[in-house]
Parts: structure tokens; sequence; C-alpha cells
């Protein structure tokens, strides 16, 4: 009897432990899954960071092979116009390399090495957070594209490197349309080289922080360089430089360097190229000049002196532009034709005019006797009246 109760127990027992065992199995499954799929997520992200990593490396070696085939085509062409002479390089009419263990200029290795990495990518576009990062001229066509309204406005942050700072200059505005939310600016292995190319940044909305990378920006080695970015950005009223904190001390010396360098600018333009390059200044100016008309005199100075000193200090400031090499070499190669039209034309006039001076220099030489024989022809002819008028009859009548 008891035997019997006991194997009626074991019974109900056994159902139950195989219930649990199933669920802990199916938990297991559903555990081993997620981290398979957790795996899986990590290992595709890390192959992106390689990928990414990878591609920033090519970008890099691409970019300093340009530049090392431009200094090399430069220094070439230096030294082909100080000294015309043979390359002591060139021995018995054949062409040897400077490095023994090469063959062939270097200029054409680094060329065959540019082609080489140019089948790989070329350029990279991420979207990290509230920063935009272009590496590579290419990237830049990326601004061309229909970024989602939430995609743009959450950039704050736009960096750009590997990119000459003149290709970048191109895409202002519409960086300005596309990402209007931007307002800190990142600048590394740009070329950045000159004061005068942060003029180009004027024609942005608005920047609140700057940051020039000293790798690849000469401009950086300036020491009055960060005054020069306030005094011609100061409409933006900028709060940080490399990561500095703007002061009011900061701008007060900008404008102590700077300001009369955009007076004398200013000054020394045309009265007619002002007005190109500041059409909308000028027409703010016209307005206000327009509403301030029937005001007394003493009002107007005290209400609006620093109104109208504001414009000016804008006017002036506008004069300090910047253009790009391409365009520079567009204008000058459209001035080198404009002067070669001229000096045809001034050369045709100058012949004509010299053709007309000999001529009548002859004239005057011959007209004194062409002046006698004239009058000569004419007293012989009428010299007997009554002939000269048949004569004159007759030729009218063959006219007819």
């Amino acid at each position: 009897m008891v035997q019997a109760h006991c194997s009626s127990e074991h019974a109900a027992a056994a159902p139950a432990g195989y219930k649990e065992s199933h669920e802990e199995r199916r938990m297991a499954s559903v555990v081993a899954k997620k981290e398979e799929e957790k795996r899986r997520e990590s290992h595709k992200q890390s192959l992106l960071k390689e990928k990414k990593r990878l591609t920033i490396n090519n970008i890099a070696r691409q970019w300093d092979l340009q530049h090392r085939v431009t200094n090399i085509a430069a220094n070439q062409d230096r030294k082909n116009s100080d000294s015309p002479s043979l390359d002591p390089c060139q021995m018995d009419g054949s062409t040897t390399s400077a490095f023994p263990e090469e063959t062939g200029s270097l200029d054409s290795v680094l060329t065959n090495a540019l082609q080489a990495l140019s089948v790989t990518d070329t350029h990279l576009v991420d979207v990290d957070g509230d920063t935009l990062s272009l590496y590579g001229s290419g990237a830049l066509e990326s601004l061309d594209r229909n970024w989602s309204i939430q995609t743009a406005g959450m950039v704050t942050t736009v960096s750009f490197t590997f990119i000459e700072f003149d290709e970048i200059v191109q895409v202002l505005p519409k960086l300005k349309m596309k990402f209007p939310n931007s307002l800190h600016l990142k600048f590394k292995e740009t070329n950045l080289a000159m004061l005068q190319q942060f003029n180009a940044l004027a024609q942005l909305h608005r920047v609140d922080q700057l940051t020039i990378d000293p790798q690849g920006n000469p401009v950086v080695n300036f020491t009055l360089w960060k005054y020069y970015v306030l005094f011609r950005l100061s409409h933006f009223n900028m709060q940080k430089i490399n990561g500095t904190e703007v002061t009011q001390n900061d701008m007060i010396m900008a404008e102590r360097l700077f300001g009369i360098l955009a007076h004398v600018a200013s000054s020394e333009l045309p009265h007619y190229r002002v007005i190109s390059i500041l059409g909308d200044a000028r027409k703010k100016q016209f307005r206000y000049l327009q509403e301030t008309k029937g005001k007394k005199h003493g009002i107007v100075n005290e209400e609006n002196n620093d109104s109208k000193r504001f414009v000016g200090e804008n006017t002036n400031r506008a004069m300090l532009n910047y253009t790009t090499r391409d365009f520079y070499n567009e204008k000058l190669e459209e001035t080198k034709e404009k002067k070669k039209f001229c000096k045809i034309y001034i050369e045709d006039l100058v012949k004509e005019a010299t053709e007309i001076s000999m001529k009548k220099e002859a004239l005057q030489k011959l007209w004194p006797q062409m002046f006698i024989e004239l009058v000569r022809d004419a007293v012989l002819e009428t010299r007997n009246k009554n002939s000269y008028m048949k004569l004159c009859l007759q030729q009218i009548a063959d006219q007819k």
C-alpha cells in the first residue's frame, strides 16, 4: 500500500520537472540568440570602424601624395626657369633616378602610387551625433544630397579634413542652406595658409566656434591670426577659437590691430567697385538715410550715432574678401584676353592714324602744284566763252 502511494507521487512529479526543464531550455535559447545578435552587431560595428579607419588612412596617404607631387612639380618648374641646362641626373642621354634603389623619376613613382590609391575609397562622410565629418574633396558632394530634416537640424558641428580650403569655399553657400544650425567649424589638413582666406567665412549665417588644427594649416603659425578672425568675423560674436573663450579684451585688441586695414582697403577702392561689392550694405545705408530724412540733426546724431558707426564698420570689413585660386586664374585669363584684344585694337588704330598722317603729309607737298594746274586748266577752258558754253551743253546732252 505504501509502495503504491510513492509510485503515484513520483508519477505526478515527473511532468512538473519536465515543464521546468523545458522552460529553462527555452530561456537559455532566447539568451543565446540575444548574445549571438550582440556578437553579430559588435562584429558589424568593428568592421565598420575598421573600414572607416582604413578609408581615412587611404585619404590621408592620397592627400600626402598629392602635395608631394605638387611640390615636386613646382620645384621642377622653378629649376627649369632658373637654369635651362640639362638635369645633372641625365648622363649619356639616359635618364636615371636620383635614388639608386628606384627606377624612373620620383614624379612618375608618386603618380603611379596616387593612381593605385584612387581605386579604393577616396572620401568619407560620417555623421556622429551632432557632428558631420567630411574627409576628402569628394565628400563635399554629399552637400547636394536631400538630407532629412531631423539630421540637418541636429548637426551643429561640421568638420573638414584632407580638403583644400578653396574647394570648401565653393560649397559654403550650400552648407548654410543644408545645415542652418551649424555653429562650430573645424578645419584639419585644409591648407589654410593666408589670413585673407578667413574672409570667405563671412558669407555664413553664424559661427560661434572655430577650430583650426595646426596640422596642415600653416596659418596658425601667424601670431595674430586669432585677432584677425575676431576682427573680420566680428558680426558673428564668436564665443570660442580653438577651445579658448573669446573675451572683450580680445575684441578690443582685434579692432586696434586691424581697424586701419579695413579703412585703407575701403578708401583705396573706386566708388563703383565699392557699390558692386557692397550692394546690400549700400541699400541699408540708403534706407537708413531715407528714414532719418526730415528729423532734426541733433536728434539723429544722438539716437543713431552708434547705428551709423556699426554700418560703416560692416562696410569697411566687407572690403576684405577672398578670391580662390581657380577663380583668380579664371579672372586672370579673362584679363589677359581683354588686354590682348585692347592691344590689337590700339595697334590697328595707331596704324590707321599713321597712314592718315602720311597721306596728309603727301597731300601738303603735292597740293601747291595741284592747285596751280587746276587754276591753269580752268583759265584755258574758259578763255573762249562761246566754245566753253557749247562744250558744257554738249556734256549735259550726253548725260541725258
